[in-house]
């Protein structure tokens, strides 16, 4: 049975071939964005787990920047990144 699903799945995938991949040639302002997002929560994650707890402010603080960027296109450490001279792709 568990065969027969993965025969499924693995035609229905052939069909749907949109991976989203971005290009790593080069740092630009996009990828340093997510990557600058990434090592903040995870910092903050880690100083929770080192005993620091209100560390868990700032992850929260993350989250509502990243969720005002995604409705409103406005993220101040895109415009502070751009500033220090990181281009757009």
């Amino acid at each position: 049975m568990l065969i027969i699903v993965n025969i499924i799945i693995m035609q229905n995938n052939k069909s749907n071939k949109k991976i989203y991949r971005q290009s790593v040639q080069g740092w630009y302002l996009e990828r340093v964005l997510f990557l600058v997002a990434g090592i903040f929560i995870i910092s903050s994650l880690f100083f929770v787990l080192m005993g620091f707890s209100n560390a868990i402010y700032f992850t929260l603080f993350v989250g509502l920047i990243l969720v005002n960027f995604s409705l409103t296109g406005y993220c101040p450490m895109s415009i502070l990144l751009n500033k220090i001279g990181i281009k757009e792709k």
